[in-house]
């Protein structure tokens, strides 16, 4: 389905009973985000919200992809696999072998439907374009400041088009944008984003690079720029994939470069490659920590444009989950097929769980034809797009579902040898990873649970027995989680005072040699407080604390080396760690504006009380600050 507007997708979302309208006034300062982040957490992902009076003149629309559901009904679809099997069909009407004449000139009409998802260009104005600004203030917008140590207000939803200077081929990409002032922002393109590259192009011209933001439109427009698209290959041609309607292009009125005409914002402007770098963030990022200022180029604003009641889209982002984690997962079931048939064959799922925030974890599901052949899955997929910023891949046999945990886990407790199948690699992470030793390359842990019979244990571990042993041998453990244990798996989470050990490697030893927790096959230590029942949390925090091989340990417990596996997943922001990076504290909200929005409530319309996210997570937050300091 092809939206003619973002209200007309409001309409749809409000007619599935999908979107809450917020008529009291909220702050775009952390209020906004407050509210959001409650309703995000919820089971499915809440509703999507309609912040109608923000101060300004345009309302705010958060977490409206939000949820599988509305992630479909954004696509105009009723499942995310009927754009798999779509793909995949044309795949192979496009590219499969062709007996004779006739067959071969029956692809035509394919070819001329892929053509007709082609972008167009028309003369005259857009719909985006009724109300120009020629004297840019971007303060005319409701732009939010989420977290209490962000650097300032940031554009989240930008869709940021730019063309490189010697093809003309374009892209649209999505980089924040802090607000400097009322005509300038910062661009926070990463070095591996193709918008960076064009830049560094025209860097090299000497050239001044025209850039040109959207906001709102076909929420497609939005996925699109998310999306991990080859390199020049157009972002829009996948809009109109996936929405089987071309998108319409109109001219900018100060920049030459085209965008949507039925979008709802237009910022114009350039990146001049003379300036110097501006002093861009902190941000409160979707892995769950700060991301750190750092230098990034700073975008002039030429012109504003939008349409007559336009809403202004915007995703918070922060711990898990969230809206991004619903796009993220529409990825994964969307660029699975072209995976496949591209060079993965063999690759018959795939899972990225919203405890890796799209990065960290991956597992897939594949079949294991011959020795070895799990390995080639893996050196295939680290170097495939940005599968190269997976830090931890599993992968499984085509007898385990991938989407299903206890399954996942019970493969790998009873397949994985820890002496033939852990290998550890090394190679490009995202630059928001805050655990490695050099930002932006670091380790990487791979298991190949697809060979056969593991470890065995021999003998059933009881959780009462596993945590009378702690409470009377390990005073540093302050807090501990059973679940898996009570569940039959042989694995325990444990909150440690690092304050009283000097190495945490040090204590998972000791807890393997004990002859009790000498039973487990695997422990994850954390410094997590003593807050630890939600395993998904716990499971977030050890994968984004963790440098894999500087990280897992794998234990000898006796004399025939029977080995055991455990993770250091606390933060390296010890005295006794000698980190050299700044380590980023966790991203929750300030105890004023949580309080704010408790009074506030019943007014919203939002219904039974939801408490703050973040009131779980204030033991983690260290200083007053982004960054953590502990003193020792």
């Amino acid at each position: 389905m092809a939206y003619k507007s973002l209200q007309q997708f409001i309409d749809i979302l409000e007619k599935n009973n999908e979107l809450i309208r917020i008529k009291r006034f909220v702050d775009p300062v952390h209020e906004i985000t407050e509210i959001t982040d409650r309703v995000s957490k919820l089971p499915d992902g809440g509703k999507a919200l309609l912040f109608e009076n923000t101060g300004t003149e345009f309302p705010v629309l958060t977490n409206a992809m939000g949820s599988i559901q509305r992630m479909c009904l954004a696509l105009g679809i009723d499942d995310l696999e009927d754009i798999r099997s779509e793909m995949s069909s044309l795949f192979k009407e496009l590219a499969g072998p062709k007996d004779g004449l006739w067959e071969k000139l029956s692809t035509l009409p394919k070819l001329g439907k892929v053509a007709g998802w082609m972008p167009s260009v028309s003369s005259g104005k857009g719909v985006c374009q009724e109300v120009v600004h020629m004297e840019p203030n971007i303060d005319l917008l409701p732009v939010l400041k989420c977290w209490p140590y962000d650097g300032g207000r940031f554009i989240t939803l930008p869709m940021v088009n730019t063309k490189d200077p010697h093809t003309g081929i374009r892209n649209v990409g999505m980089y924040r944008m802090q607000i400097f002032n009322e005509a300038e922002t910062g661009m926070h393109w990463h070095q591996h984003k193709v918008g960076a590259r064009h830049f560094e192009e025209y860097k090299k011209l000497g050239k001044p690079m025209p850039v040109a933001v959207t906001l709102g439109g076909d929420p497609v427009y939005t996925y699109a720029a998310t999306a991990p698209m080859p390199d020049n290959f157009d972002e829009y041609l996948l809009a109109g994939f996936l929405r089987k309607k071309r998108v319409n292009l109109v001219k900018c009125l100060t920049v030459d470069l085209e965008v949507p005409a039925d979008v709802d914002f237009v910022i114009e402007g350039y990146v001049d490659p003379s300036d110097d770098l501006a002093w861009e963030g902190p941000f409160g990022d979707h892995t769950g920590f700060y991301s750190l200022a750092d230098w990034y180029p700073r975008f002039h604003i030429t012109c504003i444009t939008h349409r007559k009641n336009a809403v202004y889209p915007a995703t918070i982002v922060g711990v898990p989950p969230m809206e991004d984690a619903y796009i993220a997962k529409a990825t994964e079931r969307i660029f699975l097929e072209p995976i496949r048939i591209a060079m993965l064959p063999e690759l018959n799922d795939m899972n990225l769980p919203f405890e890796g925030v799209a990065h960290n974890i991956a597992l897939v599901r594949i079949n294991n034809a011959y020795p070895g052949h799990a390995y080639k899955v893996m050196n295939a997929l680290w170097g495939a797009g940005q599968m190269m910023f997976n830090k931890f891949l599993v992968a499984l046999p085509d007898s385990v579902d991938v989407q299903n945990a206890n399954q996942v886990i019970e493969c790998i407790v009873d397949s994985v040898d820890l002496d033939r199948d852990i290998h550890f690699g090394k190679g490009p992470l995202d630059v928001l990873d805050h655990s490695s030793t050099m930002a932006g390359l670091g380790t990487k842990l791979f298991v190949d649970a697809t060979v056969g019979k593991g470890l065995s244990l021999g003998y059933n571990v009881n959780a009462t027995e596993i945590a009378a042993e702690i409470e009377k041998s390990f005073a540093e453990i302050i807090a501990y989680n059973v679940k898996l244990i009570q569940s039959g798996f042989p694995i325990l989470f444990v909150s440690i005072d690092k304050s009283k050990v000097s190495k945490v490697n040090d204590t998972l030893e000791r807890m393997f040699k004990n002859e009790i927790l000498g039973k487990l096959l695997a422990i994850f230590a954390l410094d997590f407080g003593d807050s630890i029942e939600d395993l998904s949390l716990a499971l977030w925090f050890v994968a984004g604390n963790m440098d894999p091989q500087r990280d897992i340990h794998i234990i000898s417990i006796d004399a025939d080396e029977r080995k055991r596996i455990g993770f250091d997943g606390t933060r390296k922001a010890y005295k006794v760690d000698n980190f050299k990076r700044d380590w980023p504290n966790v991203v929750i909200m300030d105890k004023e504006t949580i309080e704010r929005v408790d009074k506030i409530w019943g007014e919203l319309g939002l219904g039974e009380f939801i408490p703050s996210p973040s009131i779980p997570l204030q033991t983690l937050q260290v200083g007053d600050n982004p960054i953590v300091r502990f003193g020792f």
